[in-house]
C-alpha cells in the first residue's frame, strides 16, 4: 500500500512539473508577431507591447498594425479590470488590417496592475482623464490629428464620457455592449434569465434568482452576484454566444497566452479582483441617461441581440434618446456580448463603410 501511494504521489509531482514546464513555455511575454492570413509575417507590420506614464502611474498596452500609417484606433476594455487583448489569439478580428490599435490596459489592471497605485484614483474621473492622456499619447507618436475611440461593456461607461469631454480628439466614438445604468440592467438581465430557465425546468436556478432580487438601491445580491457569469455563460449571454464556462474558456484560458509572462498573467487576475472590488459600485450606480443625452461627434453602437450581460434594450432604448451629429446602432443577431469577436467580418464591413466614412447606411432602422 505504501508503495502504491508514493508511486501516485511521484506521478502527480511529475505532472505538477510538466504542467509548470508548459506553462512557462507558453509565457514568454514576446507579443507575436504580426501575420498575413496565411501566416507569414508582415513586412512593416507593428507588434509591441510597452508601458507609458500616464497620469503618474505606468501603464500598459499592446499596439499592433498591418501598417502603422493607418488610423488609429484606441480600444478600451471591460470590466471592471478586464483587459481583453489576450481573447484576440482564439477570435481574430483582423481589426489591426484596417487601424493601428491600441489595447490599452487601464489603471490597475492587466499590464498596469501594481499594488501601489492609490486607491482613491480609482475612480471613473481619474478613467476619463487617463482615456483622454492615452488618446493624447497615440496622436503625438503617431502624428495624428484625431483618433477614434472604441469602448467595449465597463469601460464604455467611462469612455463615452471621454469623448463627450474632449471630441476635438476623436474622429469617432463606438461602443460596443454598451453600458447605461448597472443596476437596471442586471434587473432586466435576471429577469431573461428567469424565463429561459423555467423553459428549461431549472427550478434551482429560478428560486435562486427569486430569493436574490437585484434592486436599483443596490448592491447587487451575494448570492446572485456569485452566480450570474456562469448562469449568462450557460445561457448564452455572456462575453460571446458560444462560450459556456467562464472557468474553462476565460480563467484557464487565460494562462495560455504566449504574449504574457507568468507575472503579468498573475497581476492580470489580481488586478481583476482588485478592480472590481474598488469599481463595481461605479459600475452599478452610474446612469448615463442622465449624464450623456448628446455627443459632439459621430457615435456608433454596436450590440448583440443575445446580450444581457449588459442588456440590449437598454442600451437600444438609450441610443435612440441620444443626440449626436451622426448615430448609428447596429444590432448582431448571432452575437451575445462581443461582437467583434463573434461577427468580425460585419464589425470591419461597419468600420469600413459607415464608420470611416461618417455615414450610417448599414444602420438599424430608427
Amino acid at each position: 500500500m505504501r508503495r502504491f501511494v508514493l508511486t501516485l504521489l511521484g506521478i502527480a509531482a511529475i505532472g505538477l512539473v510538466a504542467s509548470a514546464a508548459a506553462l512557462w513555455a507558453l509565457s514568454s511575454g514576446r507579443p507575436r508577431p504580426y501575420l498575413d492570413p496565411e501566416g507569414r509575417p508582415v513586412a512593416g507590420a507593428l507588434s509591441e507591447k510597452i508601458r507609458v506614464g500616464i497620469n503618474g502611474v505606468e501603464q500598459g498596452m499592446f499596439i499592433r498594425s498591418r501598417d502603422p500609417k493607418n488610423p488609429v484606433l484606441l480600444f478600451v476594455h471591460g470590466g471592471p479590470g478586464v483587459p481583453e487583448y489576450w481573447l484576440t489569439e482564439r477570435y481574430p478580428s483582423r481589426i489591426e488590417d484596417e487601424f493601428t490599435v491600441c489595447w490599452w490596459e487601464q489603471r490597475g489592471a492587466g499590464l498596469s496592475y501594481h499594488p501601489d497605485i492609490p486607491v482613491d484614483s480609482m475612480r471613473y474621473p481619474q478613467f476619463i482623464a487617463d482615456t483622454i492622456a492615452v488618446a493624447e499619447y497615440l496622436r503625438q507618436r503617431f502624428g495624428k490629428e484625431k483618433i477614434y475611440l472604441m469602448a467595449h461593456s465597463g469601460g464604455s461607461l467611462f469612455a463615452i464620457q471621454a469623448a463627450a469631454a474632449r471630441p476635438d480628439l476623436f474622429f469617432a466614438y463606438i461602443g460596443m455592449g454598451q453600458m447605461v445604468y448597472g443596476l437596471r440592467s442586471e434587473q432586466l438581465a435576471q429577469a431573461k434569465m428567469r424565463a429561459l430557465f423555467e423553459e428549461q425546468g431549472r427550478s434551482d436556478a429560478v428560486r435562486l434568482l427569486d430569493e436574490n432580487p437585484v434592486t436599483l438601491e443596490g448592491p447587487l445580491p451575494p448570492a446572485y452576484d456569485a452566480a450570474r457569469d456562469a448562469y449568462m455563460h450557460g445561457l448564452g449571454l455572456g462575453t460571446t454566444r458560444d462560450m459556456r464556462s467562464v472557468e474553462r474558456e476565460i480563467f484557464l484560458a487565460s494562462w495560455l497566452s504566449r504574449d504574457y509572462t507568468i507575472a503579468e498573467k498573475l497581476a492580470y487576475w489580481r488586478g481583476k479582483f482588485w478592480s472590481k472590488r474598488l469599481l463595481w459600485r461605479d459600475a452599478m450606480m452610474t446612469d448615463l441617461r442622465t449624464q450623456i443625452r448628446e455627443l459632439p461627434l459621430p457615435a456608433y453602437f454596436l450590440h448583440g441581440r443575445h446580450d444581457y450581460t449588459v442588456a440590449y434594450p437598454l442600451t437600444r432604448e438609450f441610443v435612440g434618446q441620444l443626440q449626436a451629429p451622426i448615430k448609428g446602432f447596429y444590432t448582431f443577431e448571432g452575437s451575445a456580448h462581443t461582437p467583434l469577436f463573434e461577427e468580425p467580418e460585419r464589425v470591419l464591413e461597419i468600420l469600413r463603410g459607415d464608420v470611416r466614412t461618417g455615414t450610417t447606411s448599414r444602420a438599424d432602422p430608427p
